[in-house]
């Protein structure tokens, strides 16, 4: 039998992959904003706010959606930069575990170190969150997204035998 195109592999591993990391990281973002007070809508418009800045406060669900699907986009892209490593480099799949870990941490020093404070000029950093974020970022994206891509990849390895 003879795989599939590399292509087709690619949607439903980025597809997979991105709805699992993205749901995973906003409901730890949900679960972190309820207990600083901060409902669902204002930290969404507070990921548009990256974009419209302070407008986005005054935009109702309307920006909220608009940070929902920003978030969104972002978790795609992080599946996406990882999947393409993946067809480059054979041991992001192979150890997935730790490239996994590893991936989430850099994911967490690329947003937490220059896309937070390139955006949002006043961020600050401070033990308490950036501990909680490594520990999001490892367990609930960098994991999540290696162990999905190495399930489609292993999928196209048992078609091609």
């Amino acid at each position: 039998m003879t795989s599939p195109p590399e292509k087709s592999r690619a949607v439903p591993a980025i597809a997979t992959g991105g709805l699992i990391v993205g749901i995973l990281d906003i409901t730890s973002a949900f679960i972190t904003w309820w207990c600083r007070g901060v409902g669902p809508v204002r930290g969404l418009q507070g990921i548009a706010a990256g974009l419209l800045g302070s407008q986005s406060f005054q935009g109702g669900v309307v920006t909220a959606g608009l940070g929902l699907t920003i978030h969104f986009f972002v978790a795609f892209m992080v599946v996406t930069l990882f999947y393409v490593g993946s067809r480059m480099f054979w041991f992001l799949t192979r150890y997935a575990v730790v490239s996994g870990l590893l991936y989430g941490m850099a994911v967490y020093l690329f947003m937490y170190w220059f896309v937070l404070p390139y955006v949002f000029p006043t961020f600050r950093h401070s033990i308490f969150n950036d501990v909680l974020a490594v520990v999001v970022h490892m367990f609930l994206i960098g994991l999540p997204t290696a162990l999905v891509v190495r399930r489609y990849s292993r999928q196209a390895i048992k078609q091609q035998r």
